[in-house]
């Protein structure tokens, strides 16, 4: 049997400043998608990566004194970095650098060219430099770009264009022909509206006179490319085309997940691009609202930027993976903010979850010593007794959702059979079953009943809450590899868990969180003393030359009582060193220890004794304490 194939693809995201809560966002809606598609037995494709080329990118360069290969590779790698503290589990991470993604793009442009809808044009327009693009007067807001708030600038040049008014009324039948091609719908009919004016063609490339950081046309080697022609085909080039076997397997199966603020060139731009390549259209676009922090969308300029980063270290990694989803509904905009993360968590997660999971296991090992018994069938069905329906009921309900990557409704069908578990404790009153063994085979009907349910909550919060869904599973001894899961097919047979099986006893999978002492801890953290210095770049920090070297001799200085005159090993060298440690070392010490030299610092003369560089240490309860390995290092080594 032939599986269905899924490719879910994130926007690559633009290396001008480090991750922020909206990336992590998208990156976790793909991963939970993915993973739910891989429950639901799909064979998934799930790329993600860094966008590198364009002016920003060289701006942003300039302000730290760097390349803009070098700052690229430095913002790249934090966006790499993140993926796994948020369980992000992607096949791939491209970069618009990468030499097969470059090649692909020289193909696109080259096939284009060639068939008539690439011309050179000479153009006057209004630029926006923050966006990288032109804008008409129209599209404008006071005469100022809409996203960035500044007044465009007036450019005059000749570049290259490509014909995508030759496919406007193409596009439009296609998204009229295809109303799942853009989801939620508000944004298709955003995109139908746009396409109602004419559809200007693209400017699709930059004069190197002006900006040499992108790809370099294939039929022009003094231009470079447009960095959306550039992005969008990352797309593709990620999965091998035109040959890949990657892109035969998973191209038609492709949604994107993007914001809102890149429908245009997602939903215009992009399948126009397609189509005059002649390659198959994606299958659509998923398209989300903006986290607002402090009432307003996230900016740097406004300084309401979260660190996901400072929010997992907070409150956990599932707890927030399980905020993000049911908060936004997939579409609309959401409030971040301290108080609501804490209310989801202590009433969804410790009142809801944490708490029917801790009470039925508590049970079962407060009467049965954590062994499972067997549903007593006929008593079951005599009263109503089932919880198998319910959970049935909320295994749709989940799917059709999930399906549809609407997570807050998918999530609302669990705990819509969490509440039924909840109520279901209470109207059967386990603790008052107990009493009378007479009612024994009720109550151990009853407690299955109840650890069936934790069965099947344990594998539908998997996509969402990983990490949880896993310790539950081990709790209660039925739990796969760590890195398997119960595909949907699994999950949906009632009665799985064996009698005679022994279960844990329960974790607190989800403390309460007192918010008010968390504020208070948090106003109460101190800045660092003394304060940081002002910011150095990598060229500034490479400057520096630090070395390894061993201690060979050392006395104190006449008439100091706080400087020591040390011979140093630099491995090629001996040196003279002149260190301000003798309060805290004495010359027996210090000899033969391996410390860090700050070897191209001007010679300086102290106390009448040249000293040849400056040995690392800092302060500590008043004395210092000398850096260095915690392994034997060969002098003379560079110090990165």
């Amino acid at each position: 049997m032939n599986k269905h194939h899924q490719y879910y693809t994130t926007p690559i995201y633009y290396v001008n400043a480090k991750p922020h809560l909206g990336h992590a966002y998208t990156s976790i809606a793909a991963d939970v998608a993915t993973r739910f598609k891989k429950m639901d037995g799909f064979d998934t494709y799930f790329l993600t990566g860094t966008d590198e080329h364009g002016d920003k990118i060289v701006q942003a360069a300039e302000k730290q004194s760097t390349t803009p290969k070098i700052y690229a590779d430095q913002i790249s790698q934090l966006f790499q970095d993140l993926l796994p503290v948020l369980y992000v589990k992607n096949n791939r991470f491209i970069r618009t650098t990468d030499p097969d993604h470059i090649k692909v793009v020289t193909a696109i442009l080259t096939k284009i060219y060639k068939s008539g809808d690439i011309y050179f044009s000479s153009y006057e327009g209004l630029y926006c430099y923050g966006c990288e693009q032109f804008y008409q007067k129209r599209d404008l807001i006071d005469g100022k770009c809409p996203d960035h708030g500044v007044a465009p600038s007036t450019i005059k040049e000749s570049n290259y264009f490509f014909k995508m008014s030759k496919y406007q009324e193409w596009l439009i039948d296609h998204i009229n022909a295809n109303p799942d091609f853009i989801r939620p719908e508000q944004y298709k009919n955003e995109v139908l509206s746009f396409l109602k004016n004419p559809l200007e063609d693209l400017c699709i490339s930059r004069p190197k006179s002006r900006l040499t950081w992108g790809i370099t046309l294939p039929f022009d080697k003094d231009y470079v490319t447009y960095v959306w022609f550039d992005a969008l085909v990352n797309y593709i080039s990620a999965l091998g085309y035109p040959d890949g076997e990657l892109f035969k397997q998973f191209w038609s199966g492709t949604r994107h997940f993007v914001a809102k603020d890149i429908i245009k060139p997602h939903g215009i731009y992009w399948p126009i691009m397609l189509k005059a390549a002649g390659i198959e259209l994606y299958n659509g676009l998923n398209v989300h609202g903006f986290w607002n922090v402090k009432g307003s969308k996230m900016s740097k300029s406004i300084g309401n930027v979260t660190d996901p980063l400072q929010v997992t270290d907070a409150y956990g990694i599932d707890s927030f993976r399980y905020f993000l989803m049911r908060e936004m509904v997939f579409g609309l905009d959401a409030n971040f903010t301290q108080d609501s993360i804490v209310s989801r968590i202590n009433s969804d997660l410790a009142n809801d979850l944490g708490n029917v999971f801790s009470r039925v296991l508590s049970m079962n090992h407060r009467y049965f010593n954590g062994e499972v018994k067997e549903a007593d069938t006929k008593i079951e069905s005599q009263q109503n007794l089932s919880l198998a329906s319910d959970a049935q009921d909320a295994i749709d309900a989940f799917k059709k959702a999930m399906s549809l990557c609407e997570f807050h409704k998918g999530l609302g069908a669990i705990w819509q059979f969490i509440s039924i578990m909840n109520k279901y404790i209470d109207t059967q009153a386990p603790w008052a079953l107990a009493k009378d063994d007479a009612n024994l085979p009720v109550l151990e009907t009853v407690l299955y009943n109840l650890i069936e349910g934790l069965r099947v909550v344990s594998c539908l919060i998997y996509p969402i809450m990983p990490g949880t869904s896993l310790t539950m599973q081990k709790t209660m001894g039925i739990a796969k590899d760590d890195d398997e899961f119960f595909t949907l097919n699994e999950t949906v047979t009632w009665g799985q868990i064996k009698k005679g099986s022994v279960i844990k006893k329960p974790p607190i999978l989800f403390p309460r969180i007192d918010i008010d002492k968390t504020k208070k801890k948090q106003s109460a953290v101190k800045p660092l003393k003394p304060a940081l210095k002002e910011e150095i770049t990598i060229n500034d920090f490479s400057k520096i030359d630090l070395r390894t070297a061993t201690v060979l001799s050392a006395k104190k200085i006449e008439k100091s009582n706080k400087l020591l005159k040390l011979t140093v090993d630099l491995g090629s060298e001996t040196r003279q060193i002149i260190a301000g440690i003798a309060k805290s070392y004495s010359p027996d010490d210090i000899i033969g220890k391996q410390v860090i030299v700050v070897a191209n610092l001007k010679e300086a003369e102290l106390m009448g004794e040249v000293s040849q560089g400056m040995i690392l240490a800092a302060t500590n309860k008043k004395k210092l304490v000398l850096s260095g390995f915690e392994k034997d290092i060969i002098p003379g080594k560079q110090v990165k």
